[in-house]
């Protein structure tokens, strides 16, 4: 099965690329969800043979349709946003009778990432999906994939959101951005060591 938003999104990446963009030059960001389709996404891009971007970045990403980490229950109590019922339904809404055995819906347990470039996975301690990036994280790391796992202590789904409120939000974000400015080639950076 080809997820549909993945491929929808890797035909923008083409798009990119085909304009003149260099992926050294481009990195997959997002979260929950979005964080979620930045690893499918590179899935379905390389899958079509196009090269890969500079970096994924996936802010508490939602990696795992089968749902079947240990977070889900280990973090239900403590969870403020999520409940396993709150989302099987949206699970199910999003693969509109798909099965979620596969790489395409479940990449945290089925993917093979061989070939992903340098990837930041954040997560917080207090929220469900905890183990998406925990599995993620091992699934690259397996497949030789430069890979860091930021988890912070104490806070929730997508915690990064609340910028400029709570400190730890300040902090993630800076370490994404210190992670994305040592992988991302910008034309400055691209000009400088061409000549």
């Amino acid at each position: 099965m080809k997820d549909a938003s993945a491929a929808s999104t890797s035909c923008t990446y083409r798009a990119l690329l085909d304009s003149g963009e260099d992926p050294s030059a481009i990195a997959f960001a997002g979260d929950s969800a979005g964080g979620g389709l930045t690893v499918t996404t590179c899935l379905a891009a390389r899958d079509a043979g196009l090269p890969m971007p500079a970096a994924i970045v996936a802010f508490s990403p939602g990696l795992d349709g089968t749902r079947t980490g240990e977070s889900m229950d280990t973090k239900a109590s403590i969870d403020p946003f999520f409940t396993r019922e709150g989302l099987e339904h949206t699970g199910a809404m999003y693969r509109a009778g798909q099965d979620p055995h596969q790489p395409m819906l479940s990449p945290a347990t089925l993917a093979d990432l061989t070939g992903f470039p340098p990837m930041l996975l954040q997560a917080g301690t207090n929220e469900m999906l905890l183990d998406d990036s925990i599995r993620t994280s091992t699934r690259a790391r397996d497949a030789g994939v430069d890979v860091i796992l930021d988890i912070t202590a104490d806070v929730p789904h997508v915690f990064q959101a609340f910028a400029g409120v709570l400190d730890e939000a300040d902090e993630a974000l800076d370490r994404a951005a210190l992670f994305l400015s040592q992988h991302i080639r910008t034309r400055d950076t691209a000009r400088t060591s061409a000549g």
